[in-house]
């Protein structure tokens, strides 16, 4: 067997964060083999009905805007067919076709030529920076500008506008909320404050806002954070997406593309990177998140037993105490007979033997290839 057969995520598990386009990205990561673990941090409540957003369109067809920004595909289509609801939908397109018209990436390009409008100018980078630095260097002063918002405020943009003179007008067409059911997400918060995630995506700023806040409502915001620092690995979109988690002190990765499938392609390289591999009894052995690598089968190994093998590669040909070993199992007791059984577990689980080497009345050590070790301590 070779990674093209099992995939290059296989023996991690990925916690997926997103409430839209989640089953796109759950698919994407299953191929690769990976596990997931799915808890929308939030959800995305429409405002078809909301005053807000009725407003704010009823404000731009009184006094038409001189440039629109379209920031997402589903927010632009919400819009439209919201003020169609509403009896107003052709009086808005009016005045969007008489605007300049700026559409964030290819998808939103696609809904706006889907509402029969024309866009003038589009990023190649899907960059809201990018639209920004447009229009600032076109020049803001004394014009009137509608920001569709995607879900988060954007004061970063808004502000930068109105400091170069302009009017900016939000357009507010769908808000992010708390999930209905918050069960799936305190269980996922659970395994990331024990470790039993290796890593965690977030595809919007407030799925990872929220995942915070809920962990420190349940009073776990301080080991979660402490996880993501260390052995959870915070896997975002793009740098916007990140900032929650980078203002507690989180190191997070992020493609070059903001894009679902560059983000999978980005943990296919992480994740294997950070396995342990050890040459052990002229066996290479690849210690993944929830599984091992033995040559080049994979083996999946219980979580008493990954605990095991992990604090044995911590300290690789040297013996550990079954007390150590004991401390290493997760909510083990006092008697280390829970060692043994685990340990039997671990080495049926490997079906190779030789790799674990019992040190009579002292404990277990991985039996490492002669050179690879200073000493059997």
């Amino acid at each position: 067997m070779d990674e093209a057969t099992y995939g290059p995520l296989a023996g991690f598990t990925i916690g997926v964060t997103a409430a839209r386009r989640a089953d796109e990205l759950i698919a994407l990561l299953r191929r690769r083999g990976a596990a997931v673990v799915h808890a929308p941090a939030l959800r995305i409540v429409p405002l078809a009905d909301d005053g807000e957003l009725m407003a704010a369109t009823k404000e731009l067809i009184d006094s038409p805007p001189d440039a629109v920004v379209a920031t997402t595909a589903i927010g632009f289509r919400g819009w439209i067919e919201a003020a169609d609801g509403w009896g107003i939908g052709e009086g808005l397109l009016e005045r969007l076709r008489t605007a300049e018209l700026l559409a964030r990436g290819p998808k939103v390009k696609g809904a706006v030529r889907a509402a029969g409008l024309v866009e003038d100018w589009s990023p190649g980078s899907e960059s809201l920076a990018e639209v920004l630095d447009r229009l600032l260097t076109g020049g803001v002063a004394g014009r009137r500008i509608a920001l569709q918002l995607h879900g988060e405020p954007l004061p970063g943009f808004v502000e930068a506008l109105r400091a170069g003179g302009a009017d900016v007008v939000p357009v507010p067409v769908y808000r992010w909320m708390p999930p209905q059911d918050l069960a799936p997400l305190d269980r996922m918060l659970d395994a990331i404050a024990v470790g039993a995630l290796d890593a965690v995506s977030f595809t919007s700023a407030p799925a990872a806002a929220s995942l915070l806040s809920r962990a420190g409502e349940r009073g776990l915001r301080e080991a979660v954070v402490e996880a993501l620092r260390g052995p959870v690995l915070c896997a975002c979109v793009g740098p916007v997406t990140a900032l929650p988690l980078q203002a507690e002190g989180v190191a997070t990765v992020a493609p070059e593309r903001f894009r679902l499938g560059p983000l999978v392609q980005l943990l296919c390289q992480e994740l294997p990177g950070r396995a342990r591999v050890l040459p052990v009894a002229g066996h290479r052995l690849e210690i993944r998140g929830q599984a091992v690598l033995v040559d080049d089968g994979l083996r999946p190994v219980p979580p008493a037993g990954m605990a095991l093998l992990g604090a044995l590669a911590r300290r690789p040909g040297w013996v550990v105490s079954r007390a150590e070993l004991l401390r290493a199992l997760p909510g083990s007791g006092s008697d280390e007979h829970a060692v043994e059984t685990a340990m039997a577990r671990l080495r049926g689980a490997l079906g190779v033997p030789g790799l674990i080497q019992t040190v009579v009345k002292r404990g277990y050590r991985l039996s490492l290839d002669a050179g690879e070790c200073g000493g059997g301590g």
